[in-house]
């Protein structure tokens, strides 16, 4: 396996990656997600590694499929390879704050940072759903827990007490 050093096309690939909308929430791009955990050339290949939110993740056909096809376009290597991998797993903190704003603005609140130390030691009740999010729509904290199970595995349904609305957060994994 030869790896090659392309950093203008791997420049090219990262921008039209970003390009890609998340299939469930089109505001946010595939990279702001941080579904892509890397791109490498090797032996006239293109890889790209994803990296899906859960394992039952519904939409990993359709980021998979629009990968392949938007980079296929781009006619930098002789094939595209999308690797699915949970190795390293996806969390929540790799969302960018770009992303995190672009929730926001759709009207979903982005999760809380993970508390500090190895996932491992913290138990699950602190990664899921929180009884408290704050809303996108106007910032208040009073808030409550609806429905831990959105539309999603990945997100959580509150309502806001302020302004009434009822949102979605992603869950913090």
């Amino acid at each position: 396996m030869v790896i090659e050093t392309r950093p203008e096309a791997e420049a090219r690939v990262w921008a039209e990656l970003a390009e890609i909308p998340d299939p469930e929430i089109p505001a946010i791009s595939v990279v702001d997600l941080g579904v892509i955990g890397g791109v490498a050339f090797e032996d006239g290949r293109l890889r790209v590694q994803l990296l899906p939110t859960f394992v039952g993740c519904p939409a990993i056909d359709v980021m998979r499929q629009e990968i392949t096809e938007r980079l296929d376009a781009l006619e930098l290597a002789d094939s595209v390879i999308v690797d699915v991998t949970f190795d390293p797993p996806w969390t929540s903190d790799r969302i960018s704050e770009r992303g995190r704003e672009r929730l926001r603005r759709s009207g979903f609140a982005p999760p809380a940072p993970l508390p500090p130390g190895p996932v491992g030691l913290i138990g699950i009740e602190d990664l899921a759903t929180l009884p408290v999010a704050e809303c996108p729509y106007c910032g208040s904290s009073d808030t409550r827990l609806d429905n831990p199970f959105g539309p999603t595995l990945c997100r959580a349904i509150y309502h806001c007490s302020a302004c009434r609305q009822p949102f979605e957060q992603f869950k913090r994994v």
